[in-house]
């Protein structure tokens, strides 16, 4: 793990640090002041409930199944305890963390959510912005419904990655049209989520019959819309453009991203073939999959089970990330999600082992409840 004393970087100390930004409340409160927003986080889920549609608010709460890994995600931190040490010398806290060569001021990243315009008119250009403002990496999602280069424009001189929902190999020209669109535009990190060949199997969207990725508009396929590739194809095929059949376009683009059958190890040459940083699996669960990621050659790994949304009745992440960091932490990189509402759950992340730390659903109720400028808070 590195340490603070391992970072060589001409960037200032970030001026956030949690005592700063308590003291800055505090003394805005004497000007009678206070917060638009709650500290308790454990209430963000609610108010953006109210600020939400019943479909909106389903689909980014839902999880699959019965919720029993979304609900072991969030018991899996309760396991550990923080134990501190006293009378050790020390400074305000130095956040900084160093991975893919780069250096960033927080040891947390923004992780890929889709269709945010859901959530918030501004959706992922506010989250990119954000991003930028604080200086950790902002991953935008193949399902984002704004597209590759609007959210770079947002972005600025922020970090961005791109997180890949890898199409079936007969589309391999859709793939290298992405990640080409992908690196013009910036994005210098590529994250392939493993467990999202198909949809989970959500009773709260399938309760609400609702589907945000065969909708006839650009809600859920801004990616696929804006595709030239895409485009083409669908365009020789039924002889029209995309904006006269919304609804069909919307829905081939899904079981582009999503076709129901997945890749195999082998294939990840594809990838690395035409992308030329760093390639990150998402969604590793066993140590036997940390090792064969080492051995295929990608240089980091999320161990994620997408906050329970795809699998029900699984194991929690945080469960198995001591083992997966004991037997590939010095062969690659590796960041956590799956369970994360407040920043203790990060502490205990970081402790474990992991390098750096997803941060999901708490920065979309954030974008819910006011958009842009409430993503320092959360």
């Amino acid at each position: 793990m590195t340490t603070p004393q391992d970072i060589k970087s001409d960037k200032p100390i970030p001026k956030l640090t949690p005592f700063t930004y308590e003291n800055d409340v505090y003394q805005a409160g004497r000007k009678g002041q206070k917060p638009s927003i709650t500290f308790n986080c454990h209430d963000w889920e609610t108010l953006a409930k109210d600020r939400l549609s019943a479909d909106s608010f389903g689909y980014v709460w839902g999880s699959a199944g019965t919720r029993d890994t979304d609900d072991n995600n969030k018991k899996a931190f309760k396991k550990w305890g923080i134990v501190p040490s006293r009378l050790v010398k020390s400074d305000f806290p130095d956040l900084r963390t160093k991975i893919f060569g780069e250096t960033y001021d927080y040891p947390i990243a923004m992780a890929p959510v889709g269709v945010q315009r859901i959530f918030h008119p501004d959706g992922e250009t506010a989250s990119a912005k954000a991003a930028e403002k604080e200086n950790v990496p902002y991953i935008l999602s193949t399902a984002s419904s704004t597209s590759i280069e609007d959210v770079a424009k947002a972005n600025g001189n922020g970090p961005r990655w791109y997180q890949l929902y890898w199409p079936v190999s007969e589309n391999n020209d859709i793939t290298v049209s992405l990640l080409s669109r992908a690196k013009a535009a910036g994005y210098k990190v590529l994250v392939v989520t493993l467990d999202t060949y198909i949809l989970g199997w959500r009773p709260s969207d399938l309760n609400n019959a609702y589907n945000p990725f065969i909708r006839p508009d650009d809600i859920g396929v801004a990616l696929g819309f804006t595709d030239p590739v895409y485009r083409r194809k669908f365009e020789e095929e039924h002889g029209k453009p995309i904006e006269e059949d919304l609804g069909t376009a919307a829905t081939e683009w899904a079981h582009t991203v999503f076709p129901g059958v997945s890749h195999g190890w082998e294939d990840l040459k594809f990838l690395q073939e035409h992308w030329d940083g760093p390639i990150v699996l998402k969604g590793i669960q066993t140590v036997a999959d940390a090792k064969r990621a080492v051995d295929y050659g990608v240089q980091g790994i999320v161990v994620s089970n997408h906050g329970g949304r795809q699998q029900d009745g699984g194991i929690a992440s945080l469960d198995v990330l001591p083992e997966i960091v004991d037997a590939v932490g010095d062969d690659l990189e590796i960041i956590f999600d799956s369970g994360v509402r407040c920043g203790a759950d990060i502490a205990k992340a970081l402790a474990l082992g992991a390098k750096m730390v997803l941060i999901g659903r708490p920065y979309v109720y954030g974008l819910a409840i006011q958009g842009e400028g409430e993503y320092a808070m959360c």
